[in-house]
């Protein structure tokens, strides 16, 4: 369902035990130059991942330096991420004049490692056309490189290439676990435009062949997935982003359950299947 971007006031926007996602956690943090958050997501992984600015993390005695690289926007520089453990207590300083953060999270009891992954280690797959309108790039932060490292946790950026065109398309699901046809993974989005008063559109069709819902989505937006086919496109002449949270009940590696109606499609559009085996 659609969140309208608000000011939170550093408070998470999904919360732990979210009827809509319970298996996902999304704050988004902005502090200016010197300030501090601390925070800590009993029984959730988390990752920190700088929107903009850039912060210095203490996890418990694990210690990093300038977190976060870009400027203006999203596009302006590479992502980066570190990955907290379950539970971890994290007290992260601005250390540019401003940061926007991102704090994603997966429901997860088992204490692993913290690490860090700097742009060199981001997993980047480009995929679909111009003639297919589905042309898109992904920056897996938590992706298939990092995948003994993370318990349920995937954490990805996607851009539309171009201005306008579909994203998530052909239409898919994972609200279910039957493996080894789809796997459960709660998912929440964070949407961006470049201009940011550019706009789109985020489609959730709850069975195939059933009309579904339509919502605008604007700079800003958060959405929450909890069941549906759930494709979204930006309007022409816009270019769109969204930061991409997913939360495994049974397994990390997600399945992906494409609509009957439209699975032909996988065949149309160039390197999708490459796109699917990097949710790992």
């Amino acid at each position: 369902m659609h969140i309208p971007p608000y000011d939170n006031k550093n408070a998470p926007i999904v919360d732990v035990g979210d009827a809509r996602v319970p298996l996902n956690y999304f704050n988004i943090v902005k502090l200016t130059k010197g300030q501090a958050f601390t925070y800590q997501v009993p029984g959730f992984e988390t990752c920190v991942a700088p929107a903009t600015g850039s912060v210095d993390l203490d996890i418990e005695g694990y210690e990093v330096k300038a977190l976060g690289n870009r400027g203006v926007d999203v596009w302006d520089g590479e992502p980066e991420g570190t990955y907290v453990p379950s539970g971890a207590k994290v007290t992260m300083v601005c250390v540019s004049d401003s940061a926007e953060v991102f704090v994603a999270g997966a429901k997860y009891d088992e204490v692993l490692d913290p690490f860090t992954v700097r742009p060199d280690e981001i997993d980047l797959v480009q995929y679909g056309s111009d003639d297919t309108k589905t042309h898109r790039k992904i920056k897996h932060i938590l992706g298939q490189k990092q995948h003994g490292k993370v318990g349920r946790l995937l954490v990805s950026e996607l851009f539309t290439v171009g201005q306008g065109g579909w994203s998530g398309f052909p239409s898919h699901k994972h609200d279910t676990d039957r493996l080894p046809n789809e796997t459960r993974h709660d998912e929440t989005y964070n949407f961006r435009f470049r201009p940011n008063h550019g706009s789109g559109m985020q489609m959730l069709q709850r069975e195939d062949g059933a009309v579904g819902e339509a919502y605008h989505i604007v700079d800003g937006s958060t959405f929450v997935i909890d069941n549906g086919y759930h494709p979204c496109c930006a309007l022409p002449g816009y270019e769109m982003y969204y930061f991409t949270i997913l939360g495994g009940l049974s397994q990390r590696s997600l399945v992906q359950y494409f609509q009957p109606t439209h699975a032909y499609q996988v065949e149309t559009i160039p390197g999708i299947k490459d796109m699917v085996a990097k949710f790992k």
